[in-house]
């Protein structure tokens, strides 16, 4: 999300709404009365892609310590490509992951489908505003896959509106929400993905909410930012107002921030002691474009410094954060708009109140076959405050 793209979202009419941050207590008490069940690995749908060995190895490792039933264990023989075309995705993933649930009756219960490392991350398409683009990642296009089981049908060009976004005080179930909540156990190798897992399984509901505003500008993202710090506890915020970045901070349980897009930022680590369970999300777009490690020294560039661009572009990567030691976060393909973002006042206070990782992710996304992608164990959680 280059500063042109940022501008003109701000100005959008169709930008999601949120609470003004003065009113934003009054939310607080729905989300402290938030009722919540306690889902398993029998509501998870493991996706492996038996032609990558990584796939395979995130899989054998991941079913047996979250008790995934082996007729919860979806294999594809997909292309290991990160970029594929819609038909590609059709064939090769979304109608066996379809085949898989129907096959073995567990539409209704499975919840949340869970992709590993080696399929496919993004399918080409044409790009454009946010009716129009065709491209988006392939967990956002899985999302919808409940209802179209059922005979629904979607345009492929623009959003679909996410029913569960900003729906703090409701439990999620089927059928009240038509949806499957997708994560990726994906990061830079395996011992990245190991990491994340095991770090998901130890969580506990400790350490402070790192919140880092470009400016004191009153813009909607920053706006974000702060009706999140009035959610969580005021004790365990750090919030930074000014143009100062916020580095080498200690036990962090939760972040949010502008990301590459900050311009004072300097650094592409942000050197911070993650606690186990920790999560995070950025207003950056194409931080999910790849999950192909770049070289130590590379660092965030401009889009006119061609020489050293990583993946076609030289803003941040969400990999980054899980290599640093975060068990969950959230990224986009492509462009996604500001609109489009995660939105932290929604993700971070949820996951505080006990909500899982993918739960907390999902509601602070307001649109579905779209271009996030949320990394971490759908069941990872910190428990209740």
């Amino acid at each position: 999300m280059n500063g042109e793209s940022r501008e003109r979202v701000q100005g959008d009419p169709r930008r999601p709404g949120g609470p003004p941050h003065k009113t934003a207590l009054v939310l607080a008490i729905l989300l402290a009365a938030l009722p919540l069940s306690a889902q398993t690995g029998e509501n998870v749908l493991l996706v492996v892609n038996r032609k990558d060995a990584l796939s395979r190895q995130i899989g054998d490792y991941y079913r047996p310590l979250r008790t995934v039933p082996q007729a919860n264990v979806c294999y594809l023989d997909s292309t290991a490509d990160e970029e594929i075309d819609w038909l590609t995705f059709q064939k090769s993933i979304e109608q066996p992951v379809g085949a898989c649930l129907t096959k073995a009756g567990l539409q209704e219960k499975v919840l949340y489908i869970v992709l590993t490392a080696g399929i496919p991350l993004k399918i080409a398409g044409t790009e454009g505003a946010l009716e129009v683009a065709e491209w988006g990642s392939v967990d956002s296009e899985l999302t919808l896959l409940y209802q179209k089981l059922k005979g629904s049908k979607f345009l492929r060009k623009g959003t679909v509106n996410n029913p569960f976004f900003g729906k703090r005080d409701a439990l999620f179930r089927h059928p009240q929400f038509p949806i499957y909540l997708v994560t990726r156990l994906a990061a830079y190798d395996w011992t990245d993905v190991k990491g994340m897992i095991d770090r998901g399984r130890a969580a506990r509901n400790v350490g402070k909410f790192v919140l880092d505003l470009q400016s004191a500008d009153n813009d909607a993202g920053n706006d974000w930012l702060r009706n999140a710090a009035v959610l969580l506890p005021g004790p365990r915020v750090t919030l930074e107002e000014t143009n100062r970045v916020l580095y080498d901070q200690k036990d962090v349980i939760g972040y949010a921030s502008w990301g590459s897009n900050d311009h004072h930022r300097t650094r592409r680590w942000l050197g911070f002691q993650w606690l186990p369970g920790a999560i995070a999300t950025e207003f950056v777009s194409t931080n999910m474009r790849t999950l192909k490690r770049p070289p130590d020294k590379w660092t965030y560039t401009t889009w006119q410094d061609h020489e050293h661009l990583w993946a076609e572009s030289p803003q941040g990567l969400t990999a980054d954060l899980i290599h640093e030691g975060a068990t969950g976060a959230s990224g986009n393909v492509y462009e996604p708009y500001l609109a489009g973002c995660a939105r932290p006042d929604y993700v971070l206070p949820a996951y505080f109140e006990g909500r899982n990782l993918a739960e907390s992710f999902y509601l602070g996304l307001p649109f579905l076959s779209w271009q996030g992608v949320v990394l971490g164990d759908p069941l990872a959680s910190l428990g209740k405050p």
